[in-house]
């Protein structure tokens, strides 16, 4: 098979990695080396020498990442080609996994998958049946204590702390009556589904020769297991990342994965990306300048392939506020005299709190800006709603969503008879929907609870007809159900503005859309909902659909670069964060300044302050101890007062005030 990419557009070290096409290979490929172009032209190269397309798994951390290097491959071999491979996230390869056989785990293999508000919902029920609704613990607390648990391999229910330890475990075994798995669940079960049944290994193996891994220093224990379980001998694996960037230990990244490669595949061939194409040298200087501090890292250095660059600015500022003032203002002269794009500057900063005072300074000089970590679609109520009516469809029997809509609109069942309804459904060990549906538990209700639940059951069975019987459109089913019952217009009577309505209804008329184009491609219920569970394993916000500055925190910034970046807040206890002075983590600290270093790709800007507001107090600062790490041979070291103090030039003062008055006619 041909393709499009030649090994004369590659560097030394890129032509290595693409022709190391028997593994196991580990490319350590640093920031803004070309790591994505190096991974796509080497499974290109592969199927060029003869590897079927179907037999290569590419693992990502995103769709986003996933789509993209789909794209990328199929320009340049082919679309066939490129769909006849499977490129996923680790989340959407387990759900393949166990659709393969997660029966043999005594599952069925219609399993609901939950995600945020659904694991949410189901916490909250059973906190409250525990210990009353006066209990103040977050149900958020709890599944960050489970998730930890599971992805440690230990059983929620053995938690050090009793009151967790029986959260864990009724809400293990209410997911499991369901038929359902959470996320952690996904990577749990798809390890032990391949390690305790050889054939279901075997069969994988035999499909997946060929193995990468992206973004590797992303994963954690868990997922380490699980590709030794996928990739058997000769070890054709390929894992691609970046020790130097491993900054999601908090998450559960084992950083070990990546240093100590050797020894879960024997002898990899290590392969080193060095050359920078995005950042000028005096940036890179500075960033491995600082990074060199880390004890037991693979040894590496990024070279610029850009000559010159202006130094690496580090400013003391005298406080929070006159920080955000002046790079504000900063950011205005500078649009102003060089008519750069407003997405050209990025403020990068380590702690939300900061943030704010930051947005202050951009919107007063109204400069458009843009924040990273919006609310996400599947958040939204309205979405969830529809969802929950998407899983009832596929399965009455899942009873988080069923409860979700019971009452869903306004349909006359209120809190009482829904507790009712899951009382006597755990009493006689049957789902809300078998109770809604016998007669014995609706003949002791009220004949208005009783006519409504009757009415509610024959709108689900009939639109379930529909869909399955009848062969239905599930989109065109979904939707005249929803019409029927006056859905959206009661959605439009709890908004306050007609903004919020419009917005709501756009977002049920989206999902309604996409199931559309799901049945008419002929699949069901049940993958449409996968999909949108491992959707809301979200990306970060899509950046280039929204338009100004970005704010960002130094974690999300990873996989990004701006022409121009402040860091600011480079201060002890902010950066190195206090917490990592307690825990021992100084080292990921360190990671995540370097990460944001490696952000710029022509001007850098770092800062700290003297002190900071924080809850209407002024509290002294300390600079960061990082900044004494740093080389400084490429660094102007500079204080607020001096840069005001500094008399412009006649000719500076022109191209100010010409930009201005450019900017203001703009």
């Amino acid at each position: 098979m041909a393709s499009a990419f030649s090994f004369d557009s590659l560097n030394h070290a890129q032509r290595e990695a693409v022709g190391a096409l028997d593994g196991p290979v580990l490319i350590l490929a640093g920031a803004g080396t070309g790591k994505t172009r190096t991974v796509t032209c080497r499974i290109a190269h592969m199927l060029e020498k003869g590897v079927r397309p179907e037999h290569v798994l590419a693992v990502t951390f995103t769709n986003k990442a996933a789509a993209e290097m789909r794209e990328r491959i199929a320009g340049m071999v082919s679309k066939k080609a490129a769909d006849a491979m499977t490129v996923s996230t680790f989340h959407s390869l387990c759900v393949k996994l166990l659709r393969g056989g997660i029966e043999k785990l005594g599952y069925k293999r219609n399993f609901a998958i939950f995600s945020g508000s659904d694991q949410t919902g189901l916490l909250k029920q059973l906190i409250v049946r525990k210990a009353g609704a006066e209990e103040k613990i977050k149900p958020e607390a709890v599944l960050s204590e489970i998730s930890k648990l599971k992805n440690k391999g230990i059983d929620p229910g053995e938690h050090e702390n009793d009151f967790f330890a029986s959260l864990g475990r009724a809400y293990q075994n209410e997911l499991r009556a369901q038929n359902a798995v959470d996320f952690d669940d996904l990577l749990v079960l798809a390890e032990q589904l391949l390690r305790e049944h050889h054939d279901v290994r075997d069969a994988f193996r035999q499909q997946f020769k060929r193995v990468t891994v992206d973004e590797f220093q992303d994963t954690n224990a868990l997922q380490m297991q699980l590709l030794q379980q996928l990739v058997g001998p000769p070890y054709h694996v390929c894992v691609v990342g970046d020790d130097d960037q491993s900054i999601y230990g908090w998450r559960g990244a084992e950083v070990a994965n990546i240093l100590q490669f050797e020894k879960f595949f024997p002898n990899p061939r290590v392969i080193r990306l060095e050359e920078n194409y995005r950042s000028t040298h005096a940036v890179l200087h500075t960033a491995n300048s600082l990074i060199r501090h880390n004890v037991g890292r693979r040894e590496k250095i990024l070279r610029s392939t850009r000559a010159g660059g202006e130094p690496v600015r580090l400013v003391a500022m005298p406080g929070d506020a006159e920080e955000a003032e002046f790079i504000a203002e900063e950011i205005l002269a500078d649009k102003g005299t060089c008519k750069r794009a407003w997405e050209d500057y990025a403020i990068l900063f380590r702690t939300n709190g900061q943030s704010r005072k930051l947005e202050e300074a951009l919107r007063e000089r109204k400069i458009p800006y843009r924040m990273v970590g919006a609310q996400s679609f599947y958040d939204r109520k309205e979405v969830r709603d529809v969802l929950a009516y998407c899983q009832v469809l596929a399965s009455p029997d899942a009873d988080v969503s069923l409860l979700r809509i019971l009452n869903t609109p306004n349909r006359g069942i209120g809190q009482t008879t829904a507790v009712m309804a899951t009382d006597w459904s755990r009493a006689n060990h049957q789902s809300v929907w078998q109770a809604l549906c016998d007669p014995q538990f609706t003949d002791g209700l009220g004949p208005k609870a009783r006519a409504a639940i009757e009415d509610f059951v024959a709108r689900i069975a009939g639109t379930k007809a529909r869909i399955e019987i009848a062969r239905e459109n599930p989109g065109d089913a979904l939707k005249a159900m929803l019409d029927d019952m006056d859905y959206v217009p009661w959605v439009g009577r709890g908004c306050k503005t007609d903004n919020e309505r419009q917005q709501r209804g756009e977002g049920i008329a989206d999902v309604i859309d996409q199931l559309r184009k799901h049945g008419v491609k002929g699949k069901d219920l049940q993958s449409f909902l996968d999909a949108s569970a491992l959707a809301s394993d979200r990306d970060d916000d899509d950046l280039e659909k929204k338009q100004g500055a970005t704010l960002i925190t130094l974690h999300a910034s990873k996989g990004l670069e701006f022409p121009i970046v402040y860091l600011v807040g480079l201060e002890e206890g902010i950066l190195p964060h206090k917490r990592s002075i307690v825990e021992g983590t100084r080292d990921e600290e360190r990671r995540l300044l370097y990460v944001g270093i490696t952000r710029a790709r022509e001007l850098l800007t770092m800062t700290y302050c003297a002190y900071r507001t924080k809850y209407g107090e002024r509290t002294h600062c300390q600079s960061s101890s990082f900044i004494a790490e740093i080389d400084d041979t490429h660094m102007l070291h500079t204080t607020y007062d001096d840069i005001l103090g500094a008399e412009a030039s006649e000719e500076e003062l022109g191209n100010f005030f010409g930009g201005l008055k450019g900017l203001l006619g703009d």
